[in-house]
């Protein structure tokens, strides 16, 4: 049975609230990368891909992102389950942005610092991620969550990229000490406003996910149940070829200001539009989605996608890039909703902490390689179209592998209870 629209709306409010904080405190994201990777651009003056190498190492933990779901879906330490994680680890990751805050500034620590920091946070976003994913399933609302999640998910990189490139402008007048400082009490500040609304416990949100104590089967019985559902690997070999994007990061970054010298906030400008452009098309996936069934959505969402980023060869400057932002945002938002939407009804139930974190571990293992990848091409053929080429033939690739996955799971619109 459906659930009343009031009902929905303030699960999707509770679900946006937690979404829109843990993307603002996320030490791999903008409000603390962008002043981070132009720290070490400008002020430790590394090459492009010596960023792109620090932010392989610094994402080793995002690369197993789905142990901390595991964690979340088969261990229950605390009495409080998805809020008590949030809480505990809410804090332990306030306590380690302030611990770096007050040391000293090198390579190395910054490192440590992103690393441990994303250990910690992990926790936090497994219990979200979990949380979220069970109640789109189970309500039959995986198109709304996916809408919602699009889209909250999209502010806070729009604010940090905006904040963040404005940011490492301010830091420049100051010392090395002071600008780590400010970077990580602001992550502080944050992870404790997310441990302190995880207090509130709205039972709407909360009791239909977390049923009943049940006797649960052994950790590596889930595993291989997970190991058996085929849904998942098409969905998450989707996912991750969405994420590969060679060249879409530091290189673009270069691009931008040494060939077409824009600055810093020029950066996080571009980035911010880029975000934003998303979300016009998010709400048409948000609207089709009730009336369409998923299986049209993720044919048409890809394909045009798959053009996303040729508008960059035709930039002659700074001011033309962020144009530029525009269109190219807005041809990647109903495939980024449809490939959500995919991955949520992919899960097996009890699961789909494991799966999302999954998909986290592998938008990470993606991009960085894909970064790594692309900054050895801008390197050397000593261009940004070889990017663009490179981009454009891993999306195509999607259109093929949609027909891996089982017809009957995205023929239904959402809302619609899929035939047995």
């Amino acid at each position: 049975m459906l659930l009343p629209v009031s009902v929905r709306i303030r699960i999707l409010l509770y679900l946006g609230v937690l979404i829109f904080l843990l993307g603002l405190g996320a030490p791999f994201l903008g409000l603390i990368d962008v002043p981070i990777s132009f720290f070490l651009k400008n002020k430790l003056h590394l090459s492009a891909h010596e960023v792109a190498i620090f932010r392989l190492v610094a994402s080793i933990p995002l690369y197993v992102s789905f142990l901390f779901g595991f964690a979340r879906d088969v261990f229950n330490p605390f009495v409080s389950r998805d809020r008590g994680y949030m809480m505990l680890f809410g804090v332990i990751c306030a306590a380690t942005y302030v611990f770096f805050a007050f040391s000293d500034v090198s390579y190395t620590m910054l490192l440590v610092a992103v690393a441990l920091s994303t250990i910690a946070f992990l926790f936090v976003n497994a219990a979200q991620a979990g949380l979220t994913s069970a109640l789109g399933q189970r309500n039959v609302m995986s198109g709304q969550v996916a809408t919602m999640w699009t889209i909250v998910q999209s502010l806070p990189v729009l604010a940090a990229y905006w904040l963040g490139g404005i940011f490492s402008d301010l830091l420049e007048g100051k010392n090395a000490a002071d600008a780590a400082r400010l970077i990580f009490l602001t992550g502080a500040a944050i992870m404790l406003a997310i441990a302190a609304f995880a207090l509130w416990h709205p039972r709407v949100v909360y009791d239909q996910v977390h049923d009943a104590p049940k006797e649960k089967p052994h950790p590596f019985a889930d595993m291989k149940r997970l190991l058996a559902h085929w849904p998942v690997y098409p969905a998450l070999a989707i996912w991750f070829m969405w994420s590969f994007a060679p060249g879409s990061v530091t290189p673009l970054q270069y691009y931008l200001q040494n060939t077409l010298h824009s600055n810093d906030a020029q950066w996080g400008e571009w980035n911010a539009i880029f975000a934003v452009s998303f979300i016009p098309t998010y709400l048409l996936f948000g609207y089709l989605c009730r009336k369409v069934p998923l299986r049209t959505l993720l044919i048409w969402g890809t394909a045009v996608g798959v053009p996303q980023f040729i508008p960059l060869l035709f930039i002659p400057s700074a001011t033309a890039a962020l144009l530029a932002a525009i269109p190219i945002g807005l041809m990647g938002g109903v495939a980024t909703a449809a490939y959500y939407d995919l991955m949520i009804r992919s899960c097996p139930r009890g699961l789909e902490g494991t799966v999302l974190m999954m998909s986290i571990g592998l938008y990470y293992i993606a991009g960085r390689f894909g970064d790594l990848l692309g900054t050895t091409l801008y390197d050397r053929f000593g261009g940004f179209g070889i990017c663009v080429a490179a981009i454009t033939i891993t999306y195509a690739l999607i259109l093929p592998t949609i027909l891996l996955v089982p017809r009957a799971l995205i023929a239904t619109a959402d809302g619609e209870v899929p035939k047995p």
